[in-house]
C-alpha cells in the first residue's frame, strides 16, 4: 500500500517528522521556586495537574525549594504543554525546556 495515497500526502509525512523530533527531542516541565506559592498548594497542583503521588509531588517541592527549581516531569511537548499552562493558571511558575541529549 502506499502510505502517501492514504493518508493524504504530505501532510501525513510532516505529521510523522513531527512526532519523531517529539520523541527525539523530549521536553522537561520546570517548576521555580518562588515567595509566594506555599508546599501545600504546589504538592497539590502537581498531583492534581501531573498525576504526581503524594510522595512524589512532597519530593518535587522540596528539591524545588532548595535548588530553586525542578523538571518535575518530562515527555513530549504536546503532553506537557497543557500541563505548563495549568500550573501558570495556579500562579505557579512554570517552563518548559527542551531537554537535549547529552
Amino acid at each position: 500500500m502506499d502510505h502517501q495515497t492514504q493518508t493524504g500526502g504530505k501532510v501525513r509525512e510532516w505529521e510523522d517528522v513531527m512526532v519523531a523530533e517529539d520523541e527525539e527531542f523530549p521536553y522537561s516541565l520546570v517548576v521555580w521556586n518562588d515567595e509566594v506559592n506555599s508546599f501545600d498548594w504546589v504538592i497539590k497542583s502537581l498531583i492534581e495537574v501531573c498525576g504526581h503521588s503524594e510522595e512524589q509531588a512532597e519530593q518535587c517541592a522540596i528539591i524545588i525549594h532548595h535548588n530553586g527549581k525542578y523538571a518535575v516531569k518530562s515527555g513530549s511537548y504536546r503532553e506537557l504543554s497543557p500541563m505548563c499552562e495549568a500550573l501558570l493558571d495556579r500562579g505557579i511558575t512554570a517552563t518548559l525546556e527542551e531537554t537535549v541529549p547529552s
